[in-house]
């Protein structure tokens, strides 16, 4: 077997590793078509809920600050001061998981009354790295001022806001 036979193969595997390693964390955003990004219901005229969805490669602090800063923006859009989390979840999106990798290389030869050959096969799947995708929701309640004292899980929305300004990722202008 020449050495410009097993070139070809292992330069696709170098290629699939590339790509699969440019996965980019999900930036703050509406709803995409992929399923992530923020997205918001009006349930009442003061409730919200509020879900916030990243990729594999978007942390769950991350998609966690997405979600209390986008409840921060509501609050702020329509005219209150402070919000209060009536229910709140995290959980894992398997739609959104990656399942891990599976890389497969085999190489056969025959020979016969007719020739012989050589055969290489190359395969891969490449899902994520088993990093899973997180997402978060929750249900808000808006107010205006006066803040009630020492109500639990209640936040300031401008503070909030300023607070996690730094932790958001916009996303990139396309060229």
């Amino acid at each position: 077997m020449s050495p410009e036979t097993l070139r070809t193969p292992f330069a696709l595997l170098a290629m699939s590793l590339l790509l699969a390693a440019c996965a980019t964390a999900t930036p703050y955003q509406p709803q995409a078509k992929s399923g992530e990004g923020y997205s918001e219901q009006r349930l009442e005229t003061n409730r919200y809920r509020i879900r916030s969805v990243g990729n594999s490669a978007t942390s769950r602090e991350t998609v966690e600050n997405y979600l209390m800063y986008r409840a921060a923006e509501i609050t702020l859009q329509n005219g209150y001061d402070w919000f209060a989390i009536a229910d709140r979840a995290t959980n894992v999106d398997p739609q959104l998981s990656g399942g891990g990798s599976n890389f497969g290389i085999g190489i056969g030869g025959s020979s016969g009354n007719f020739g012989s050959g050589v055969s290489i096969g190359l395969s891969s799947l490449f899902g994520g790295g088993n990093k899973s995708a997180y997402q978060a929701q929750a249900d808000i309640l808006v107010y205006k001022n006066p803040r009630t004292p020492n109500l639990a899980n209640s936040f300031d929305a401008r503070e909030l806001k300023a607070n996690l300004e730094s932790t958001i990722q916009r996303p990139q202008p396309k060229k």
